[in-house]
């Protein structure tokens, strides 16, 4: 399988779709890391780097949506939803403008940056804010396809991307993004794995361990965070029994809190979360940080297990 990390699906769709679409970028001095350099490349007249000052570039935004045009604004996602939630709030969210928020580096497969760069709360930020849409992409295909979606939406976008090359799990040529719409990689009958953003191919694996065992793990892709697939969820849920959701970023407030809502409140069942349990991350390669924290194939499937034992 090809593997490309989806903050370079980022940039590379960013200039594929510029010849279709009518969009400016803005970039916090990280154009390079960001990806976002490859459009600036192809399209220097439409692209703006305000520094490194993120505040200032959300309003810069905010304030060129409010001529009509659409925007994207990147940087990591420490800085992109921490530094600058304040103007994301007041300047994009409550005038519900057309600015689209590229956050790169997110989650703790960001590895040697260490905690200070390794955001974990930027999903639960985002989510806050009214009517923001969150989208965390599993791979390249879905990461080009949800920056299109971004485009043609009307109104504030948060797409997550990661540093971390991963494998496509989605075809090129068929895939379609659809807000509010998750995907079942695999078919089950004992436990549901849900996953988001570059947790995917882990939770396949843990899918392939649990069947070695005699156990059918249902996984499903959720990669529009908000809104959410409630459908999908409550029939998992009704079928399943155990759900355990997975997702490289803090337990508290992001897909294991999403998915937990809707079961709270429409279909009730066991639920495991796997993330970061309210820890700040640290410096490490991301395949140890992954063990470190819980967060691998074999740590799903036990989590797993330990719902069905508790169905």
């Amino acid at each position: 399988m090809a593997k490309k990390a989806t903050r370079e699906a980022y940039g590379e769709a960013l200039r594929e779709f510029a010849e279709k679409y009518d969009y400016v970028v803005l970039d916090a001095d990280l154009a390079e890391a960001t990806k976002t350099g490859i459009f600036k490349k192809a399209y220097p007249d439409r692209f703006f780097d305000t520094g490194i000052a993120e505040a200032n570039m959300i309003s810069v935004a905010a304030g060129i949506a409010s001529t009509g045009k659409t925007v994207f604004a990147s940087s990591f996602a420490m800085f992109a939803a921490g530094r600058a939630y304040e103007q994301i709030r007041n300047s994009v969210g409550y005038p519900h403008l057309n600015v689209k928020i590229g956050a790169t580096h997110a989650g703790i497969t960001v590895g040697e940056d260490g905690a200070t760069h390794q955001c974990l709360e930027d999903i639960a930020l985002m989510r806050s804010i009214p009517g923001m849409v969150v989208i965390n992409p599993a791979d390249a295909v879905e990461a080009k396809a949800a920056v299109e979606f971004a485009i043609q939406y009307k109104g504030p976008v948060y797409l997550r991307f990661c540093r971390l090359a991963s494998e496509d799990i989605f075809d090129a040529e068929t895939f379609k993004f659809e807000l509010g719409k998750a995907q079942e990689l695999k078919e089950g009958t004992d436990v549901t794995i849900i996953t988001t953003g570059l947790m995917a191919t882990a939770s396949l694996e843990a899918s392939e361990l649990l069947k070695a065992e005699g156990i059918s793990a249902r996984v499903i892709n959720m990669a529009s965070i908000k809104p959410i697939d409630e459908e999908i969820i409550v029939k998992a849920s009704k079928e399943t029994g155990a759900i355990v959701t997975v997702e490289d970023h803090s337990v508290i407030g992001g897909l294991g809190t999403a998915v937990a809502d809707v079961l709270a409140e429409k279909a009730p069942a066991i639920l495991r979360k796997i993330g970061v349990q309210d820890k700040f991350g640290r410096s490490g390669k991301p395949a140890e940080l992954l063990k470190v924290y819980g967060m691998t194939a074999e740590d799903i499937a036990a989590a797993a297990k330990d719902a069905i034992n508790n169905k």
